[in-house]
């Protein structure tokens, strides 16, 4: 009897490419790392570039991804184009730390602000107690997993909804700044740059932390294989979605500088429901309400994207074979998510956010380094690959049936330039040496032991091929016990 190969769907458009990206950078971020930009900033005024910066950076980071996901047309994010850049040892290092570090540290440090945010309201003069906080966050990993393994579209119009829901609620904040600055609150804008804190270490930890608020930049990269039309989609989503978040993340800031005083963002342990009380009054609890939804959907667009991260490296033969498959009817890669949710459990159990959000920016731009420095040696040595993306802000395409017709390009239509990788290189080599050299800890030399011990797995269980006879059982096991079957890439 002849078996037809499974393939995931091409079931994400436009719309749902958008929430992806822009409902997962508008997630806890907003909400919980102001207090902490400014406090190692040490001004308004400097935070605020901050901000600018840090968007800035995403964005001409999108374009150069933008470019990769239409040359490497594969799902998997920094994974496959670490593979086809730079060969199978490095991606493994990268699959070793994102899949055991990496993804289920966003996961649990998203979980945790959604969990602060749920309960904030029960106990307003007082911190949670932090084992309610980590059973919330619990809760909320294990119903988002269980909601992604059942149905791709369902998983979409979650993240859709959420992400209307979380603009809306930023739109109220920045109506609220903008009629306190009416008004004349503008106090805190004074000598806006007066006590600015200007070392390497402060620079970096607040990139870092503002870096954390625009997570999720990529997050489309990771699913290629299910957008449709992706080398029009694609382009487009990241601009769309990228510019609409810094233009947010801006406005907000500036809302929040203007109720709050340094000195109060600062000691807030919930910015938004802060922010309510003071401009909202007894309709402060509506902030906490809208920041536990916009955690809420940031964390259902990381679950969405981080299992794929999985399912592509099991299909490389860099994880055990049961993670490359799909369910036979939902053709969604439960087992990959699964798995992504009893390592974030794991994670989350001695999870500390602020530890959490630097220990995971030093690692992400690490990756972020290595493959941006695959684009440039494709750009170099590989100029000859087919370039359905070629424009630095707007994207063209070639039409369905092209006989006899030229490509249609938008006015300011051209290459990216090569320039624009090396910058974001650079800014990415800053981000990981920063910390290091002006303020060394042992736990970043604990990070980059753990990434590098990666090829001590490697060389025997995926070099070698020393694959034990029980995981073999155990995967002919999982299968009959999930419902999955192996899947073939959908190009």
């Amino acid at each position: 009897m002849q078996t037809q190969a499974l393939s995931l769907k091409r079931d994400v458009g436009l719309v749902g490419a958008i929430s992806l990206i822009g409902g997962t950078m508008i997630g806890s971020g907003i909400f919980m790392s102001p207090q902490t930009v400014i406090s190692t900033i040490g001004s308004t005024g400097a935070s605020l570039v901050v901000w600018a910066c840090c968007g800035l950076l995403v964005i001409l980071a999108s374009f150069c991804y933008a470019e990769l996901g239409t040359v490497i047309r594969e799902s998997g994010g920094e994974y496959i184009y670490i593979l086809r850049t730079s060969g199978p040892v490095m991606a493994f290092m990268l699959i070793f730390s994102s899949v055991l570090f990496v993804r289920p540290a966003g996961v649990a440090g998203i979980a945790l602000s959604f969990a602060q945010y749920v309960v904030a309201p029960l106990y307003p003069d007082c911190p949670p107690p932090e084992l309610l906080v980590k059973c919330v966050a619990a809760a909320a990993i294990v119903t988002l997993a269980t909601v992604n393994c059942l149905n791709v579209r369902f998983s979409m119009s979650v993240q859709v909804f959420f992400m209307v829901a979380k603009v809306l609620a930023l739109v109220v904040i920045i109506v609220g700044g903008v009629v306190m600055l009416v008004k004349g609150h503008t106090t805190n804008f004074q000598d806006s740059f007066e006590n600015t804190t200007v070392s390497i270490n402060s620079i970096g930890i607040a990139f870092y932390q503002g870096l954390w608020s625009y997570d999720g930049w990529n997050n489309l990269n990771y699913v290629t294989e299910e957008l449709k039309q992706p080398e029009v989609n694609l382009p487009r989503a990241v601009v769309i979605a990228i510019s609409l978040v810094t233009g947010l993340y801006l406005l907000v800031n500036v809302s929040y500088l203007t109720v709050m005083t340094p000195k109060e963002l600062i000691s807030s342990n919930a910015v938004a429901v802060t922010w309510g009380n003071k401009v909202l009054g007894s309709w402060g609890w509506i902030m906490s309400v809208a920041a536990a939804l916009s955690a809420f959907g940031s964390l259902n667009g990381t679950f969405f994207s981080g299992g794929r991260v999985c399912f592509v490296a099991a299909r490389e033969g860099h994880m055990p074979d049961i993670l490359a498959m799909a369910h036979v009817h939902r053709l969604t890669p439960s087992p990959a998510l699964i798995f992504t949710t009893a390592i974030s459990l794991l994670v989350l159990i001695p999870g500390d956010f602020q530890s959490i959000v630097n220990f995971f920016s030093f690692t992400a731009w690490f990756f972020y380094a290595i493959t941006l420095s695959g684009l440039i040696y494709l750009k170099i040595r590989k100029p000859e690959l087919p370039r359905p993306y070629r424009v630095s802000f707007i994207a063209h395409q070639t039409p369905p049936n092209n006989k006899g017709r030229e490509l249609t390009r938008s006015a300011f239509s051209r290459q990216v330039p090569i320039i624009l990788p090396i910058l974001v290189l650079m800014a990415a080599v800053f981000l990981v040496l920063a910390p290091i050299i002006d303020n060394p800890q042992i736990e970043y030399l604990y990070v980059t032991l753990f990434i590098f011990s990666g090829v001590i797995i490697y060389i025997p269980f995926i070099h070698f091929k020393l694959c034990p006879s029980l995981l073999t059982k155990l995967t002919v096991f999982l299968q009959l016990f999930l419902e999955v079957a192996p899947t073939q890439k959908n190009l």
